[in-house]
C-alpha cells in the first residue's frame, strides 16, 4: 500500500469509528418494540350516576348549568337559602326540591322563548345541603356530608367506625319526616355480614344514635 494511501486511511479512521458509534444507539432504540399507553379512562359509576339523577337539590349546593353553543348561559351557580338560582334572560328560577334532570328540563322549556332548540345540562358541583349527624360511641361525632345514596354503614364507616364500647345491638336512626321525629332501630351487624335491606338509605337531616 502506497504511504499515501495508508495516511488518508489514518485520517478518515476516527470519523468513521465516530460514526458507526453514534449510529448504533440509534438502531438499537429502532428496535425496541414501542411502548403503547394502554391505561383507559375509569368508567363512570353507574351506581353514583343514578344516585346523582335522584338527588334532591337544595339551598347552598352548587350547580354547573351548561347551554350547548351558549356560554354566555352557562356557569356555575350557588343555591340561594330561598332555593332560588339566577340565570341571565330568565332571572330567577326554582330549583331547591328538583332533581338535576328536572330542573335540566324546566330550564329547557324557559329558554326556548329565547334560544332555538336550546340543550341543557345541569350537573351538581358540591352538595352542601345535604348532612348527616352521628352521636355517642363512634370515632367522630357532628355533622358530615352526605354523599347521593349514602347508607347506614358508609356514615358509620365516615365517622371512624364504632368505638370499643359501643353497643351495637342499640344503634337507632332519628328522622324528621312529616312534621314528626321517628326512631328507626338498626340492626348493625346483620347489616355487616351483607344483609342490603338492612343498610338503611339515609336522608337528608337523619341523626345516627351509637349507645
Amino acid at each position: 500500500m502506497k504511504p499515501g494511501s495508508i495516511l488518508v486511511m489514518a485520517i478518515l479512521a476516527p470519523s468513521l469509528f465516530g460514526f458507526a458509534q453514534d449510529k448504533a444507539p440509534a438502531a438499537q432504540d429502532a428496535a425496541k418494540p414501542a411502548v403503547q399507553d394502554t391505561a383507559k379512562p375509569a368508567a363512570p359509576d353507574a351506581a353514583k350516576v343514578a344516585a346523582a339523577d335522584s338527588y334532591v337539590i337544595g339551598a347552598s349546593d352548587v350547580l354547573a348549568v351548561s347551554v350547548f353553543k351558549e356560554p354566555t348561559l352557562s356557569s356555575s351557580i350557588l343555591v340561594r337559602p330561598d332555593g332560588m338560582i339566577s340565570m341571565p334572560l330568565l332571572g330567577d328560577v326554582q330549583a331547591s326540591g328538583k332533581t338535576p334532570l328536572q330542573l335540566a328540563d324546566e330550564i329547557t322549556a324557559k329558554l326556548k322563548k329565547y334560544v332555538q332548540d336550546p340543550n341543557v345540562t345541569v350537573i351538581l358541583n358540591q352538595m352542601n345541603s345535604k348532612k348527616v349527624y352521628l352521636m355517642g360511641e363512634i370515632g367522630h361525632t357532628g355533622p358530615i356530608e352526605m354523599t347521593p345514596g349514602m347508607t347506614l354503614l358508609q356514615a358509620i364507616a365516615t365517622g371512624g367506625g364504632l368505638n370499643p364500647y359501643a353497643n351495637a345491638k342499640k344503634i337507632y336512626i332519628l328522622r324528621f319526616e312529616g312534621g314528626k321525629q321517628q326512631k328507626i332501630p338498626v340492626q348493625y351487624k346483620q347489616a355487616l355480614k351483607g344483609d342490603l335491606s338492612l343498610n338503611l338509605i339515609l336522608n337528608p337531616g337523619d341523626t345516627i344514635v351509637v349507645p
